[in-house]
């Protein structure tokens, strides 16, 4: 194995100028790194590339929703659930209840 991918594993988070990203892939026999940016695009990097980056150490996002490409919005918590008397939502099986009204 190339001593330059030693230090590299699956998981890690590194980031350049042009942002995040992370290794999902280190294939020794190519001599490649597989990396996936933070907005979901995948692209491999030859070790002459990957010194060009200066990739540096850093944190995994926050917020994961880069990749999946959704706003926000799209996954904030909704009441679609119609109010029970009393607001109370105790015991799962006092739904059944509420269909066949």
């Amino acid at each position: 194995m190339a001593e330059w991918l030693g230090g590299l594993a699956v998981g890690q988070w590194f980031e350049t100028e042009y942002g995040p990203f992370e290794v999902v892939g280190v294939d020794s026999d190519a001599e490649m790194v597989l990396v996936q940016h933070y907005d979901g695009t995948l692209e491999d990097y030859d070790f002459e590339t990957w010194m060009a980056l200066a990739a540096r150490p850093c944190a995994p996002p926050e917020d994961y929703s880069g990749a999946l490409d959704i706003a926000r919005d799209d996954y904030a918590e909704r009441d679609d659930t119609p109010a029970r008397p009393g607001g109370r939502w105790d015991n799962p099986l006092d739904l059944l209840d509420l269909r066949d009204r």
